[in-house]
This record gives structure tokens, C-alpha cells and sequence, in this order.
């Protein structure tokens, strides 16, 4: 067992004890390496006190499933230690205080306050919800909130999350926190899904708003203005209604929830009576026929302000989801709301292009959405902006898994063209010089085999050099773009100067011209500063190339 100041596995120093439980014990130690301060759980192998393998396999089960979460609201497991007596889990050491013990002695928090914390919680509760397989908590409460200085809350105790498993008929152990557990966690009432979870959230907010403890007799809770009249009736609303009895009756979804949180004072008692009052102001002539005519554009309203509103709940739930599963889940979902909308299109090209590569599986998402929409996108003014920014993607980092680099940069450019050639039809789009170039690229790569087979080519190097140079003017323009868009294009000018030079040669660019732009890609790519593995590593594949792109234009204006 551990005792302080003892070293273990060569490099955890044990501080003290931190917290103890039925299973384990909990340390602060101090990792000498890296001199940072870590948390170590030791779970004992021996059997005492009543605690079985089963108890063991569970707390090695938790661990095993932290290993696989990556979410700022939860703690990392970022080692596991097996002894012969012990098993020791190291994971993040959580600095501030548990909720509970803000809730000392009946202290009430602030609504406002609670209300933040709600939809940190519910976010936290969603990545777990949206998991595959899902992942259900099942112990949400005070004790197991972590409050950071920060004001950020950590998700702590994992001992009896479960993975959901659908079509299962029921839990086979009854776990939960009596008074914050929901029904179904007891007894034969059926499995535990992210509805349990809801129900546990919602007991803790009554605790964290009254500071009245449903753990407490008598167990649960009651209309939380019953002890304080002053505090939001919408508040009070969404907490009953993730309180019920019934699975059914409870808010489906953290997603459906943080909605309502979001906006609890439209779901107030007096908010609601304000609205009314201001139909009030309609007045009462042809009351029948008037009445009829404002609900149903009242009712129309509400619908599609409610539309809107879940379409911004999942693009907020997308831009802070921390994996990229997560956001392509939810910028999906917004899709299906609001297909004409172009903000979840832009937010899923965005995903796609953060590891600087377009997946062949990415691409099938994308392509699923807009060919679904496309009659409707077709119809709005931003579908050309759209379509430049989806030809972009495809152009710098579609990637269907050629190991050939050069074979991979003119797939890219042929998928690309249908989307700029969509752009060109609309002259007055902003894109639409670029466009232009880009699209008139794409055709050089289409056409210019078929055309040297027949000897008709004279003529399309001229063409395809001025569009390449009006392409690295654009780039040099362009201060904000990506690197691997600058290096791309570099590429794209290195290849065209060592292959295409007795071409270019022969319709009559002149050798201090291609020498120009070369020095000047030269010094661009030099300067340009990379900064992940596949930028670096195709900055060194075009700097490799400049000698052999020297003597390649040497050699054509020789041969002439």
C-alpha cells in the first residue's frame, strides 16, 4: 500500500492521501519527470471488507473506459501501475473544491450560477450521451462535480457508468445515490439511458438552487419555488420535467435540455404573460376572426423561431463538442434542420479540414447533405460562396489514399472543378476571378494528355502559365491563408516549371520570366514558417526540388 514520500514506478512520489472510498484510496503525488502533480487512485487486489473481483474488474472497468474520453470536463487517466497487491490508476489532479461543498450548512446557490453550471454539465453529458457505445454516468451529483479557480466544472467518479446497450431489458445492479438516482436505477424498473442521467442532473440542481438536499428526508424534491418563491418558474419547470417518474415524460436529450436552459426565461410564468399582454394590444374588433388569424401566425412564428433556435443549439453544441466525431454529429444534425442554412455546411468543411486531409469518408458525409439539398441551396444567394469553398477543399486536401503525392494533388484538382465551374456561373460573385483560374487549371490537367496524344496542344501552356501565376498572385494577396494551401500552390508551380518547361518554352514565356516566379516561390517557401508533420514534411519535398527545377529551365532555353 502506499505511504507517503514512497516513489512508485520510479517516478510518482506519493504527498499525501486526498480522499478515500469504499474500493480506493486517492493520493496527490508529484511526477519527477515532469515535475507535475498528479492524482493516484490505489485500488487493493486483495479481498476484504466484503469487496469481491467484481468490485475490482468494475474500478479497472472505469479506468479503462476514462482511457478513451477526451472532453475538458473530464479528468485523463494517463497511467496504470500493476503491482501485485494494488493496481494504481494516475490521472489528472483537479485543483478547487467539490460542489458539495459549496451546499454546506444549506447554502443556496445563485440561480444565474446554477444555470451556467446546468449547461457545462449538460455538455459534458451530451460527448458522454454521443459516445459509441454511449456512456451513462448514472451518479450525478454535488460530490461529484469538481468546481476548478477557473470557474470550470470537472465530472469526477466514474465507478458506475455503464455502457449503454440497446435492446438490453435491465440494469443487473441497483447503483445510484438514493434521492439524486433516478427510478429505473432501483429495483426491476428497466436499463439506465441518458434520460437516468437527466433525472440525476436535475435532482442536482434542485439541491444546488434550494440547497435543500433530496438525499435528505424526505427523499427527492418539490416545486422549487415551494421554498423560494422568488426564483424563476421556468427554472422550475425544466427541473420538474427532468425529474419525472416516467422516462417518457423527462427531456430526451441533453441537447433537447440545454435548449431549454438557454432560454428559461421565455419558458417564465410572467415572460408568458408579457407575450400575452402584447396580443393584448391587437385588439378585440372581429375578436373571433382576429383571434384566428394572430394564433395561427403567432403559432407559425413560435414554430419557426423554435426551428431556428434548435438549429443554433446544435451548431453552439458542434463548435464546443471537443472531438471531431462529436461536431460532424451535430453540424449534421443542424444540416436536417435548416438545409438552406449555409453556417453548418461552412462549420463541417471546417471539421473535415482540421487534420489538413479530406477523407474519402468525410467526402461521402458531405456529398450525402448537399446532393440531398442541393435544390434548395441552389436557390439561395450563398450557394456560389459554398460551392468556391467546398472546390477549395476538395482542390488542397482531398485525400482518397494515394501513397503518390503528385498523383494525389491532380485527383484533387479534377474533383474540384464541378464546384468552381458552379462559382463561374455566377459572374458577380466575389470568387469568381478565382474561381475562373481555378476552374481553367483543372481543365489544363483534364485535357492536356488526350491533346499531346493528338498533337494539339500548342498553345494551352501559355494559358495554363498565366493562370498559375495568377494563382500564387492570389496566394501572396491572401496574408490569412493556411499553410497548406501556400504550399500547395508552390508545389503545383515547382512540378509545372520541372515538367512542363520546354512546353512553356515553346509558346514563347520567356526563361527570365519562369526564373522569376521560381526565385520568388523559392524565397516564399523558405520563409513560411510549418508547423505539423505533413506541412514539414511537404515544405522538404519542394525545397528538394529546386535544383532540379533550375536545370530543368537551363536546359530548355539550351536545347531552343
Amino acid at each position: 500500500m502506499a505511504s507517503m514520500n514512497r516513489i512508485i514506478d520510479n517516478k510518482y512520489e506519493i504527498l499525501r492521501m486526498i480522499g478515500q472510498g469504499g474500493m480506493s484510496k486517492v493520493y496527490l503525488a508529484m511526477d519527477s519527470r515532469l515535475n507535475k502533480q498528479w492524482a493516484i487512485k490505489e485500488i487493493s487486489r486483495i479481498n476484504k471488507n466484503g469487496f469481491s473481483e467484481v468490485n475490482l474488474k468494475a474500478a479497472l472497468d472505469e479506468a479503462d473506459m476514462m482511457k478513451r474520453l477526451d472532453h475538458p470536463a473530464l479528468p485523463r487517466i494517463v497511467d496504470i501501475i500493476q503491482e501485485k497487491d494494488v493496481i494504481y490508476v494516475v490521472m489528472d489532479y483537479i485543483e478547487g473544491e467539490p460542489l458539495s461543498k459549496l451546499l454546506e450548512n444549506g447554502n443556496a446557490q445563485p440561480q444565474e450560477q446554477v444555470i451556467e453550471w446546468a449547461k457545462q454539465l449538460c455538455n459534458v453529458l451530451d460527448y458522454l450521451h454521443t459516445c459509441n457505445p454511449p456512456i451513462i454516468y448514472r451518479d450525478m451529483k454535488p460530490g461529484n462535480i469538481m468546481l476548478k479557480p477557473d470557474g470550470q466544472l470537472k465530472l469526477i467518479d466514474f465507478g458506475i457508468a455503464r455502457e449503454y446497450k440497446e435492446n438490453k431489458v435491465g440494469d443487473t445492479v441497483n447503483l445510484g445515490t438514493r434521492g439524486y438516482a433516478a427510478p429505473e436505477q432501483f429495483g426491476s424498473h428497466g436499463q439506465t439511458d441518458a434520460r437516468t442521467d437527466i433525472y440525476c442532473l436535475g435532482m442536482t440542481l434542485y439541491h444546488l438552487v434550494t440547497g435543500r438536499s433530496p438525499a435528505e428526508e424526505p427523499y427527492g424534491g418539490v416545486p422549487i419555488r415551494e421554498l423560494n418563491p422568488i426564483l424563476s418558474s421556468g427554472l422550475e419547470k425544466i427541473i420538474l420535467k427532468c425529474t419525472e417518474a416516467n422516462p417518457n415524460d423527462r427531456y430526451q436529450s441533453c441537447a433537447e435540455l440545454l435548449y431549454d436552459l438557454e432560454r428559461y426565461d421565455e419558458v417564465d410564468d410572467t415572460y408568458r404573460q408579457n407575450q400575452k399582454k402584447k396580443l393584448k394590444r391587437f385588439g378585440i374588433v372581429s375578436a373571433a376572426a382576429v383571434f384566428s388569424i394572430v394564433f395561427g401566425a403567432f403559432a407559425q412564428v413560435m414554430n419557426a423561431q423554435k426551428v431556428n433556435n434548435d438549429y443554433e443549439v446544435n451548431l453552439d453544441l458542434g463548435d464546443t463538442a471537443t472531438t471531431q466525431e462529436q461536431k460532424i454529429n451535430y453540424y449534421e444534425k443542424a444540416i436536417d434542420i435548416k438545409p438552406e442554412k449555409h453556417e453548418a455546411y461552412y462549420a463541417l468543411l471546417t471539421t473535415f479540414k482540421d487534420d489538413a486531409s479530406f477523407q474519402i469518408e468525410e467526402e461521402q458525409i458531405l456529398k450525402k447533405k448537399i446532393n440531398r439539398n442541393l435544390a434548395e441551396l441552389v436557390e439561395t444567394d450563398h450557394y456560389s460562396d459554398l460551392a468556391y469553398e467546398i472546390g477549395k477543399t476538395y482542390w488542397y486536401y482531398y485525400d482518397y489514399g494515394s501513397e503518390n503525392t503528385d498523383d494525389n494533388q491532380l485527383t484533387r484538382i479534377k474533383a474540384a472543378k464541378t464546384w468552381f465551374s458552379d462559382v463561374v456561373e455566377d459572374p458577380e460573385n466575389e470568387h469568381y476571378a478565382q474561381a475562373k483560374i481555378y476552374e481553367s487549371i483543372a481543365t489544363f490537367h483534364e485535357e492536356v494528355n488526350l491533346k499531346v496524344e493528338e498533337a494539339s496542344d500548342q498553345g494551352m501552356y501559355k494559358e495554363y502559365w498565366d493562370n498559375i501565376e495568377a494563382l500564387l498572385d492570389f496566394t501572396i494577396e491572401n496574408k490569412n491563408e493556411s499553410e497548406i494551401v501556400k504550399l500547395e500552390v508552390y508545389k503545383l508551380i515547382t512540378n509545372a516549371l520541372e515538367n512542363e518547361v520546354r512546353k512553356f518554352a515553346s509558346d514563347g514565356i520567356e526563361k527570365d520570366d519562369l526564373l522569376e516566379v521560381f526565385y520568388t516561390v523559392r524565397s516564399l517557401v523558405d520563409e513560411l514558417d510549418v508547423s505539423t508533420d505533413k506541412t514539414i514534411n511537404l515544405k522538404e519535398s519542394i525545397t528538394s526540388r529546386f535544383d532540379e527545377v533550375v536545370k530543368a529551365i537551363d536546359t530548355a532555353f539550351i536545347e531552343q
